[in-house]
């Protein structure tokens, strides 16, 4: 079977249409603060994200502040990141933003040491890697 030829005119009509189409997609996930990793989000070094179950689904809050967060460090966002696909930012207790995922504050481990690490995940049966 022989495919048709197409003129470049029509090449470039249809790079046209699909082009700005692939461009957008690449730009939402370079925008997001998380990747997906075997199966788990990560943050921007590669390294395991976590929710706390105490958090509230949906609640713009993270319960994990003070010495909690000395062992949990947030995913902290900036002032100017905007949400993005499953991705929202939420204000912490002391006024500095955080990414949450479906509505879940994300939090690194302090004691995951490399990309890969999951030691938090079922700590304490309240901690858990985050899932996409």
């Amino acid at each position: 079977m022989q495919l048709p030829i197409l003129s470049l005119a029509r090449k470039s009509r249809i790079a046209s249409i699909f082009f700005p189409i692939v461009l957008g997609a690449c730009a939402s996930m370079a925008n997001a603060p998380a990747k997906v990793t075997d199966g788990i989000l990560t943050g921007p070094t590669g390294m395991t994200l976590y929710t706390f179950d105490k958090d509230t689904n949906g609640s713009s809050k993270s319960v994990c502040n003070g010495p909690c967060a000395t062992n949990w460090p947030p995913l902290m966002a900036t002032d100017a990141d905007q949400p993005t696909g499953d991705f929202t930012v939420i204000t912490r207790d002391d006024g500095k933003k955080q990414w949450a995922a479906k509505g879940k504050p994300l939090y690194f481990w302090a004691k995951d040491s490399k990309p890969g690490d999951r030691t938090g995940d079922g700590f304490n049966k309240l901690w858990q890697v985050a899932k996409p």
